[in-house]
């Protein structure tokens, strides 16, 4: 049996580019939701810091991960956001939950 992915990313949009940020992230959530595999794609803004979001992400198996790592729509939203962020997105790739 394949083990689930989960996928914790951080982003820093620039505090001038919130608004135009939100509209791309939005709109990459609604395409990765739609992707065979793609079990959960959620969004999240730190109340205590509106520069801070958390993208979580749970994937079928790795397999459905790194079709969405190869997708074009992703390639595509990355380029547009780049601009938009204070640097590179922080990445972290975690496997079934601890029981």
């Amino acid at each position: 049996m394949s083990e689930r992915v989960q996928v914790i990313a951080e982003l820093r949009p620039r505090a001038d580019r919130l608004a135009e940020f939100r509209v791309q992230a939005e709109a990459m959530a609604v395409a990765s939701r739609d992707e065979p595999g793609c079990l959960s794609y959620e969004l999240y803004v730190d109340p205590a810091d509106q520069a801070r979001w958390l993208v979580v992400e749970e994937w079928a198996d790795r397999a459905a991960l790194d079709a969405h790592l190869a997708a074009p729509h992703l390639a595509e939203a990355l380029a547009r956001t780049a601009e938009l962020l204070t640097g590179e997105p922080r990445l972290k790739i975690l496997g079934e939950p601890a029981r």
